[in-house]
């Protein structure tokens, strides 16, 4: 359990997800189906009846172990962690008193019964008890209403509760839904203090201090293939964006003003950029939504030009395919915090990520590796891992420093590209507001492992980006034939020959008694 004043890590929250979509769950997830409508009620309540006292104070920094919280961190509502019940001289947690028969529902549980009602109903339930204010103002809920009912258009407010009162209730006052300055005594829970205190904790110093990855300015296209891409290792490639006019234009006002009305991917709604940025300016959440589209380039062409794949990259099999091929290109913008827990790249390919704007923390583990924390099931189909990236560096980095096998890791600032080996699991978060460039791509190296991937029995569930998941290997295969003739066999003969060329015993190998460890001699 967890203790404020120790922040000892307590058990990790975990989904059981498909790599990729997001999670289910409607209290917890940040994937809300727009279209719900706005309840009825013209009113939702604050709960007038609750001792209201200033917090207590919370010291910024633990000493012991380094932890910072945010500036702009939040209220918490009073809510400590469990571990502080036992130092309490009350030895009481007003949870349960606040919750009746529900209390021995588990916090989990009870927000994700919450999660079925209105917004309307959550301002009721809210004047009911201590607890039950708590737990209905804890932000997902309100997140979620908000992107069911609004999708993406809704103008970020300080709060999604605010913001969800302000865009289906207009006539109500929004400046008494925001911070109250309402707190709880004696209210302990790990569940719902770790999700606030991971919104609210600046990454620590030793978390960012690894920086094992391999990095290359000016490499020719051979060395890049010989070095890293033929054995499917990452690399950090310096200069190689060199030229860029993204570089230099690619800011706020200019980004803006080229998409003026334009709608991107954001999570599982659609939104114009200058109400994102207004969102990313504002949130303080534990899962920030991520500006992540794929089509960027065909809803603003001038963006397309504005960039060049870097030379490492320009082998890219799946143009074969024309319009038909699977998603492979996206912008990013995401405010700092937010990012992409651990994954592995789509379709079994490989990629590359530019950073235009900001800084970006990377984890990878090679594909014989899985992460600390992150279990996956025997068909790769789903994931159950924790909830946020904050929460993985919190419970399970650590871990890593002992193992054999440590995983790669870097900050990758404005300028550099990080190439991402195909089956490589990887994890970023951003240090700072961030505007990335990503593409997956498939090359001679990995064009095999490709097209066994996209025959799997489960191709159905596994492959992604496209629509007709079930034909694409058939299409991607005669396409290449077609417009390479013999490449896929050759590269099956090359690939027979390394296999048997690995497997054939050395010299040294075939004189040596492999049970007895000696030489021996035939006569």
């Amino acid at each position: 359990m967890l203790r404020f004043r120790t922040l000892l890590a307590g058990p990790s929250r975990k989904r059981k997800k498909n790599p990729k979509t997001r999670r289910r769950t409607r209290a917890a997830r940040s994937d809300a189906v727009p279209g719900k409508q706005c309840d009825d009620a013209d009113v939702l309540r604050q709960p007038h009846q609750l001792e209201t006292f200033p917090p207590e104070e919370e010291e910024e920094e633990d000493g012991e172990l380094g932890f910072r919280l945010k500036r702009s961190a939040r209220s918490a509502h009073g809510v400590q962690p469990l571990g502080n019940l036992f130092l309490s001289p009350n030895a009481a947690n007003s949870r349960n008193a606040g919750l009746g028969t529900l209390q021995s529902l588990t916090d989990e549980l009870v927000l994700e019964i919450l999660g079925l009602l209105s917004g309307t109903h959550l301002g009721i339930l809210a004047t009911v008890s201590k607890s039950f204010y708590v737990f209905c103002n804890h932000e997902p809920l309100w997140r979620n209403l908000v992107l069911e009912a609004l999708g993406g258009d809704f103008l970020f407010n300080g709060s999604w509760k605010s913001t969800y009162v302000a865009g289906c209730h207009p006539s109500f006052d929004v400046g008494s839904v925001g911070e109250s300055g309402l707190a709880v005594r004696d209210f302990y829970s790990d569940y719902v203090f770790q999700s606030w205190l991971c919104a609210n904790l600046e990454m620590k110093p030793e978390w960012l201090e690894r920086d094992n990855i391999v990095r290359k300015r000016g490499i020719s296209v051979e060395e890049f293939v010989r070095s890293f891409e033929e054995p499917n290792k990452p690399v950090l490639l310096e200069g190689c964006m060199d030229g860029w006019s993204a570089l230099e234009k690619w800011n706020r006002e200019y980004l803006v003003k080229t998409c003026t009305g334009v709608r991107f991917s954001v999570g599982p709604v659609e939104m114009r950029l200058e109400d994102y940025l207004r969102y990313s300016d504002q949130t303080r959440e534990e899962r920030p939504l991520y500006l992540f589209d794929p089509k960027f380039g065909e809803k603003v062409p001038v963006l397309g030009s504005d960039y060049e794949v870097p030379i490492y990259f320009r082998e890219d099999l799946f143009s074969v395919l024309g319009n038909e091929r699977p998603d492979y290109r996206w912008i990013i913008i995401g405010p700092s915090g937010s990012g992409s827990s651990f994954h592995i790249d789509p379709n079994s390919t490989s990629a590359w990520n530019a950073v235009i704007t900001g800084s970006k923390k990377w984890v990878l583990f090679p594909p014989d590796v899985v992460p600390p924390g992150v279990h996956p099931s025997p068909d790769g189909a789903e994931v159950a891992c924790p909830v946020s990236i904050i929460e993985w560096f919190m419970n399970f980095y650590g871990a890593t420093k002992s193992w054999e096998k440590k995983p790669v890791e870097c900050i990758c600032k404005a300028g550099e590209v990080i190439f991402v080996p195909s089956g490589w699991w990887h994890m970023v978060i951003n240090l700072e507001e961030s505007i990335a460039i990503t593409q997956n791509y498939v090359s001679s190296r990995n064009l095999l492992s490709v097209l066994d991937f996209l025959k799997k029995p489960n191709a159905s569930t596994l492959v992604s980006g496209t629509r007709d998941r079930v034909n694409l290997h058939n299409k991607f295969k005669n396409a290449i034939e077609a417009k390479f003739p013999g490449k896929i066999d050759q590269l099956m003969l090359e690939a027979e020959e390394k296999a048997a060329l690995q497997k054939k015993p050395s010299f040294w190998d075939s004189v040596t008694d492999s049970k007895a460890g000696a030489f021996k001699f035939s006569f």
